[in-house]
C-alpha cells in the first residue's frame, strides 16, 4: 500500500509503526473471509481491509477520528483471525492498537458511552472492585430490560451466583510434588480469580503435581490487555508496570523458567510486553526478557514433555475443543492443547468454523452486545452440531460468552488436564455417568 507520511509525522514511533504495517497490505482481500465482523455484516468497512483504509486516511492527513471511523473500529474484536490469514504479514494488531489510542486522545464520545468504558476500565481490572459489582449485578439482574442495551447485556452476562473465595492460588510459593523440574510464575489475572477460581487452584495443582514450584507474586496482577484494547494506554502501562517490576524481581532471586498464563487474552498481551515498552529506555529490557519467558500453561506442559501416561479417563468423553482467538491466532498454540487431551484419552471433535470468534473478545461483549450475540449463538450450533459432551478453552472470557448458550459444560482446558492426572472433576461437569461415550447433556 502507497504511503505519503511527511517526516514530521514519521518522527512519532507510533505513526512511524503504523506506516511500515501499512506499507505491507497489498489490498488481497484475504482477511475478509476469516473476519467475523464481515462475515456477518458484509461490509468492506467492517473488514481488516476496510480498516486499514480508515487508519490510513486518519494517521495520514493527522486528523482527528471521526464518528465513522470510532462505529468501523469499535466493531473489530482484535480477533487477529486477519493475521493468521494475511500473505503478507500484516501486523494488524499493533496497527489497530494505534488507532484505538489515537481515537481514545482525539474523539469525544457520547456520554454514556464514555461512562461505560470508565466503569471497565475501573471495575474489571481489580478483583476487589469487581466481586462488589458482580454482588450488585445480582441485586439489578431482575430489572435488566428496563436498562439500555449495553448495561443490559452487561447484567445478562453476570452470573446468577457467585464462587467462594479460592482456598487455594492466593499469592505464596507452591512446592514442586517430588523432584523439582522447573521454577514459574504464574500470572493470576483479575477477571478469573473472580469468575472462576477453580482454574487457578486446577493449574497450580497440575504444574506441582508435574514437578513445578509455582510462585503467584504478591503484586502480580491485571495484565494490562482490557484497558490497552480501549485505547486507555497510561492504564494498560501502569498494570504492565507492576507486572514486570515483581517478576524482574523473582527472576533476580530464585530465577524463573517461564510465566505461565491460563488466560489467553492475558498471555497474548504479556508476550507483547516487550512490543509496547520498546521506546522506553527504563522498561524496554526487562519487559522483552517478561515476554520471553511467558507461556500459556498448555504450550509450557507441551514444550517440556511434562506430561507422561494417560488417563483412568480415557474413552469415556468426546471434547468440542474451542479454539480461543487469542491463544490460536495472538499466540499460535493450536495443537498443543489438542495433543495433551488426546494423550490423556479424550477424543477431540472439530468445530465447524474454527477459526471465528465466539464473541467475548474481552470487554466487546458488553460494548457491542448485538455483534458479539450473534457471533456467539453462530458459535455454539458448531458446538452442538458436534455431539460433544464437554466444551474446552483456554480462555475465562470464551467460558462465560458460551455457557449463556449451551447445555452442556465449559471448562477450561487445564480443568480436565488436572482431573485426568488426578485432581478433582470440573464443577460445571455433572456426573461421569451422564457423559460417557460423549453422550450430550441436554
Amino acid at each position: 500500500m502507497q504511503t505519503n507520511f511527511t517526516l514530521a509525522q514519521l518522527a512519532d514511533p507510533n505513526v512511524a509503526e503504523s506506516e511500515r504495517i501499512l506499507r505491507k497490505c497489498v489490498h488481497c482481500g484475504f482477511c475478509t473471509a476469516t473476519c467475523p465482523t464481515y462475515v456477518l455484516l458484509g461490509d468492506e468497512l467492517d473488514s481488516p481491509r476496510g480498516r486499514i483504509y480508515l487508519i490510513k486516511e486518519m494517521f495520514e492527513h493527522g486528523r482527528a477520528a471521526t464518528k465513522t471511523i470510532v462505529t468501523h473500529i469499535d466493531r473489530c474484536l482484535s480477533c487477529l483471525a486477519c493475521m493468521t490469514t494475511c500473505p503478507s504479514s500484516v501486523h494488524y494488531m499493533h496497527l489497530v492498537d494505534n488507532a484505538r489510542r489515537h481515537i481514545e486522545e482525539t474523539f469525544v464520545r457520547p456520554f454514556l458511552d464514555r461512562m461505560l468504558r470508565l466503569l471497565i476500565a475501573t471495575v474489571m481490572p481489580s478483583p476487589t472492585r469487581f466481586r462488589l459489582a458482580l454482588v450488585a449485578a445480582l441485586i439489578a439482574r431482575p430489572f435488566r430490560r428496563l436498562l439500555p442495551a449495553r448495561l443490559g447485556a452487561m447484567l445478562a452476562l453476570a452470573p446468577r451466583a457467585l464462587p467462594s473465595r479460592s482456598a487455594a492460588g492466593g499469592t505464596g510459593i507452591y512446592p514442586a510434588i517430588g523432584q523439582r523440574r522447573a521454577r514459574v510464575a504464574l500470572l493470576s489475572s483479575c477477571v478469573q480469580p473472580v469468575l472462576a477460581p477453580a482454574i487457578d487452584e486446577a493449574t497450580i495443582r497440575v504444574l506441582t503435581r508435574l514437578g513445578c514450584e509455582v510462585e503467584v507474586a504478591r503484586g502480580s496482577g491485571c495484565c494490562g490487555a482490557l484497558t490497552h484494547h480501549i485505547g486507555r494506554e497510561s492504564d494498560a502501562r501502569a498494570s504492565a508496570i507492576a507486572n514486570i517490576a515483581v517478576w524482574s524481581e523473582s527472576i533476580s532471586g530464585g530465577g524463573l523458567d517461564a510465566i505461565i498464563s491460563n488466560a489467553s487474552g492475558c498471555g497474548t498481551m504479556v508476550k507483547d510486553y516487550g512490543h509496547l515498552f520498546r521506546n522506553d529506555p527504563v522498561w524496554r529490557d526487562k519487559a522483552a526478557q517478561i515476554s520471553s519467558l511467558t507461556r500459556d500453561v498448555s504450550e509450557f506442559i507441551a514444550e517440556r514433555k511434562l506430561l507422561d501416561g494417560t488417563s483412568p479417563l480415557a474413552g469415556l468423553f468426546t471434547v468440542a475443543y474451542h479454539d480461543a482467538c487469542s491463544l490460536q491466532h495472538g499466540q499460535r498454540v493450536i495443537e498443543q492443547p489438542r495433543r495433551l487431551l488426546t494423550r490423556l484419552g479424550f477424543a477431540i471433535a472439530a468445530i465447524d468454523e474454527g477459526h471465528l470468534c465466539c464473541g467475548s473478545a474481552g470487554s466487546y461483549n458488553l460494548l457491542q452486545p448485538e455483534l458479539a450475540q450473534a457471533l456467539r449463538d453462530r458459535k455454539a450450533r458448531h458446538i452442538v452440531a458436534t455431539g460433544a459432551a464437554i466444551v474446552a478453552t483456554g480462555n475465562i472470557g470464551c467460558m462465560v460468552q458460551l455457557r449463556g448458550a449451551l447445555d452442556r459444560p465449559v471448562v477450561h482446558t487445564i480443568e480436565l488436564i488436572d482431573w485426568a492426572t488426578g485432581g478433582p472433576r470440573p464443577a460445571a461437569v455433572d456426573t461421569v455417568a451422564g457423559l460417557e461415550n460423549g453422550a450430550s447433556l441436554a
